[in-house]
């Protein structure tokens, strides 16, 4: 053989090998700590018990950055066009059977981690920081969504694969980058001793007093059981009031009868009663009064006769024609666009119209929430801060609370004001007494009877409804329906109405997918069957 023809050869084995390693499978390593790349590194896990206080951590090796595998989809654009359209699709695998897949949302990982790195780590779970990552948001959603029927007590094999993906608009999906398998062996479900489960001593509260009616002690001892094992996760209280009056109170993970609690959305419905105060007092005339009657539209951008046209009722229905909707991350009204402006206010008046999509009906927008409040704030007497202290707060005896504040320092009414879970309950307990508290009435009955109505359909769901502000859902519990209004927020915070019960659930399961349907099933298979059941 010639100098040139093994010079050639060495030249194409070499290049061989290069490919074979670039199209080399990645790898998926499992840990229950947290793993730093830049100390020796650790071999991964074998085997684990998964219980429900478990950690796991993931070391993800590829051979390639991510983006070399989307400019195998689509070659024809650029890396930064590739991060818009571009991400890893998670598989999960219980048993070799595959329970779900999701695609990342373009953007997390940040497009500069989607170029160069080629070794990163994430947690699927970390119970000391949940919702914080990208990676623990495709883990609950694979558990919400057949994870956990899936993962059962016993031995499981878990194996989880990644693929790159590019939507332009059709959905194309590479092979195999990286994968890892583990087997546990689960042990989620509890051993329970309700001999030695103690419930928390009940004793009054401001205007609240001590209830004497019988409810399944045992019932709630195991929810409060299930709750300290971590099968119900990042609860911080649960309180019941029956034909108000306190009839039992439970907090948890650090929290007291005296904790503020940052429950969120459920703050939004505050905008509502106050709203139903300032109607009563003659600073608001009628629902149906328009935006064009409190501002001067022409001085904001997009302005139209439709958003002059749009009244406080759409506002508190969540049906206005702005272009809103927090459910979808491209909207330009999306609340994560509003909160780095430096007026709220402004940035909402700014928003285009959709008088295509939005005719109507229900969709969910926290920035119009937000301008409802601030609008409040225009036209009573002393702004909303002293208002609400005077007309709301004070009646019910509430003292002890904080706002969260619009950059013009206004109460936001998107959400986030803090109370103890008494006073939370206070507030739904209101709603229960038609707007009446120890003989005053705070809110106009017939506002009450308005707010605790089917306004509207939510879109999506299947028999669920919108008041003003409230949202609308039937339980099912002791074979029988239990309708219930109530506020929600993220984390899974809820103030609950049915009838003679009011119940406060709050929690900081921030950002995950389980929060509310955890939420449903502690009132669902707990909560009602222990004071209705028989």
């Amino acid at each position: 053989m010639t100098y040139r023809k093994l010079t050639l050869l060495l030249v194409l084995i070499l290049a061989f090998t290069i490919v074979q390693a670039q199209n080399k499978t990645g790898s998926i390593l499992f840990y229950t700590d947290e793993v730093k790349l830049t100390e020796k590194p650790v071999a991964g896990l074998h085997k684990m018990d998964l219980t429900n206080k478990s950690n796991l951590f993931i070391k993800v090796s590829l051979a390639k950055p991510l983006t070399a595998y989307l400019s195998e989809l689509a070659p024809h654009l650029d890396k930064d066009s590739l991060s818009k359209v571009g991400n890893y699709q998670f598989n999960f695998f219980v048993d070799d059977k595959l329970i779900y897949h999701t695609e990342l949302i373009p953007g997390a990982p940040r497009p500069i981690q989607q170029q160069k790195d080629t070794v990163w780590t994430k947690p699927l779970i970390d119970n000391q920081h949940e919702g914080a990552w990208w990676s623990q948001s495709a883990w609950n959603r694979f558990i919400y969504n057949g994870g956990d029927s899936a993962l059962t007590d016993g031995p499981h094999t878990l194996r989880i694969e990644f693929r790159p993906y590019v939507k332009t608009p059709k959905l194309i999906t590479g092979n195999i980058i990286a994968e890892g398998t583990l087997e546990l062996l689960v042990k989620r479900k509890p051993e329970i001793n309700l001999a030695n489960t103690k419930l928390s001593p009940v004793k009054p509260y401001n205007d609240l007093a001590v209830s004497k009616e019988k409810f399944n002690i045992d019932t709630i001892k195991k929810l409060r059981a299930y709750i300290e094992a971590n099968v119900f996760r990042h609860i911080t209280s649960v309180v019941a009031l029956k034909n108000g009056k306190i009839l039992f109170e439970e907090y948890f993970n650090g929290a007291t009868r005296d904790s503020l609690h940052d429950v969120r959305s459920v703050g939004k419905t505050f905008a509502s009663a106050l709203t139903g105060v300032a109607l009563r007092d003659g600073y608001v005339k009628s629902v149906m009064q328009t935006l064009g009657e409190f501002y001067d539209l022409k001085a904001y951008n997009n302005y139209s006769a439709a958003k002059n046209k749009v009244t406080l009722k759409e506002l508190l229905t969540m049906s206005s024609r702005f272009n809103g909707d927090d459910d979808d991350a491209t909207s330009p009204g999306n609340e994560e666009n509003m909160y780095p402006t430096d007026d709220w206010a402004k940035f909402t008046l700014d928003l285009p119209m959709d008088t295509i999509n939005y005719k109507g009906q229900w969709h969910y927008f926290t920035s119009g929430v937000m301008l409802l409040g601030s609008t409040l704030d225009k036209v009573v007497p002393d702004g909303l801060d002293k208002y609400a202290d005077k007309k709301l707060f004070k009646p019910l005896n509430i003292t002890k609370y904080q706002w969260v504040y619009t950059p013009q320092h206004v109460p936001s009414t998107a959400g986030g004001i803090r109370m103890n879970a008494l006073d939370f309950a206070k507030f739904g307990q209101l709603y229960a007494n038609k707007g009446s508290w120890n003989g005053t009435q705070i809110l106009p009955e017939g506002w009450v009877s308005e707010s605790l109505s089917h306004q509207l359909p939510i879109t999506g769901r299947k028999s669920e409804y919108y008041g003003y502000l409230f949202w609308n859902k039937t339980y099912r519990a002791n074979n029988k329906d239990y309708e219930a209004y109530y506020c929600s927020g993220n984390g899974g915070n809820k103030i609950f109405v049915f009838n003679d019960l009011v119940v406060v659930i709050t929690a900081t399961a921030y950002g995950t997918g389980y929060a509310h349907k955890q939420a449903d099933t502690m009132i669902e298979n707990f909560i009602l069957p222990a004071v209705f059941g028989k």
